[in-house]
């Protein structure tokens, strides 16, 4: 009995321990097949969310948009031109109002006068006006709109200035229309200077086109007549608008803006300049320069903001006068104008009066005399 207890136990374990032996190899393949997970130590354990690359994302239900694509390069903006700059000018809008008689003053010796007014950009500006007793004109009577010089804009009063001069275009059988410019008198707006800010070229278009609804007035017969400050608001007034018919010139800031830096020092002795408070429009040379470098640097930028460079589209004949005595306004601008107007075909005069000033007063009948004339040829016989 024990021995056969003894050779049977090993025969019952070999077999069982093989029998063990075969479950753990087939066990996990038959799980696997069967689907049925084997029990984990830490299946009832909370566990670590997966990581972001073991993460499946979905796919779409429909085609995306293809995002727009922004070129690399693109187009550099174009630069807005200065307000100054003839283009700029040339593309604003200038419609004027209805001319208003604000109240009347005393008669002339033929003609009326009185204190009016006039819209620009939404400023009520006022102004002289004349108009002559006689007979209305068919078509009406010419205009020239009288541009004045510098003056202390706090100390200007409207028809304190340049009585004599306006005196001899009127009594000749022209309304005559002096703005006073924003900010002169009893004008609105800021007096900010003529020439680093538009404002009184942009003044007096508006008052071409007033005077153009101006019921006696002719709107096809109006020139310009201007003084030193007033020259150059001429002379950039008849490059920008074609309807300015004629204009004479006395004594013009009528350089080029290269040329008003490098040229023009003014005498603050002279009743031209004087002032007694800092006037804001002194400051344009140093602005622009800062802004714009310096003519040789950037030549382009001057030339667009001078009405020198137009010339070619002048609107009409033009006369300078000038005095070699001027300490105000050099005669070589006179001069030198004379010559450009010349090359670009222009019909041009030019009046040089020995040892005069800057108001021309020894030679005022002789230069007025040839300043009708002038207008006679050119403006009154357009009727």
């Amino acid at each position: 009995m024990v021995d056969k207890q003894k050779w049977s136990f090993p025969r019952k374990s070999t077999f069982r321990f093989a029998r063990l032996w075969c479950l753990a190899i087939l066990l996990p393949i038959l799980t696997t097949a069967c689907g049925n997970q084997p029990h984990h130590p830490l299946q009832n354990t909370t566990l670590p969310p997966p990581t972001a690359s073991a993460s499946v994302t979905p796919l779409p239900t429909s085609t995306p948009t293809p995002p727009t694509l922004t070129p690399s390069l693109t187009a550099s903006p174009t630069p807005t031109p200065h307000p100054l700059s003839i283009e700029s000018m040339r593309a604003r809008t200038y419609p004027g109002s209805e001319v208003r008689v604000e109240s009347t003053l005393d008669p002339g010796r033929n003609y009326y006068r009185y204190l009016a007014s006039y819209q620009s950009e939404g400023l009520k500006i006022f102004a002289l006006l004349t108009v002559p007793f006689s007979e209305r004109p068919l078509t009406g009577w010419p205009v020239i709109i009288f541009n004045h010089g510098y003056i202390p804009p706090d100390q200007y009063r409207t028809a304190a200035r340049y009585v004599a001069y306006v005196d001899q275009l009127a009594r000749n059988g022209y309304i005559v229309f002096m703005p006073d410019y924003r900010g002169h008198g009893e004008s609105e707006g800021e007096a900010r200077g003529a020439y680093g800010e538009p404002d009184y070229v942009i003044d007096v278009l508006n008052a071409v086109a007033s005077m153009q609804h101006y019921p006696d007035a002719d709107p096809n017969r109006i020139g310009m007549w201007g003084h030193s400050m007033g020259g150059y608001i001429t002379l950039r007034s008849m490059v920008i608008e074609e309807d300015i018919k004629v204009g004479v010139i006395w004594a013009g800031v009528v350089a080029s803006y290269p040329d008003l830096i490098s040229r023009w020092r003014r005498n603050t002795a002279t009743a031209e300049v004087v002032t007694r408070t800092p006037f804001p429009g002194r400051r344009w040379r140093t602005e622009l320069s800062e802004m714009y470098g310096s003519p040789e640097d950037n030549p382009a930028f001057w030339e667009s903001i001078s009405a020198n460079s137009y010339l070619a589209d002048l609107s009409g004949p033009l006369q300078l006068h000038h005095g070699t005595g001027d300490t105000s306004v050099p005669v070589e601008f006179s001069e030198t104008l004379y010559q450009q107007t010349l090359a670009a075909e222009q019909v041009v005069e030019l009046y040089i009066y020995q040892d005069a000033g800057h108001n021309l007063s020894n030679p005022f009948s002789l230069a007025m005399q040839r300043s009708i004339q002038f207008f006679d040829q050119y403006l009154k016989d357009l009727e």
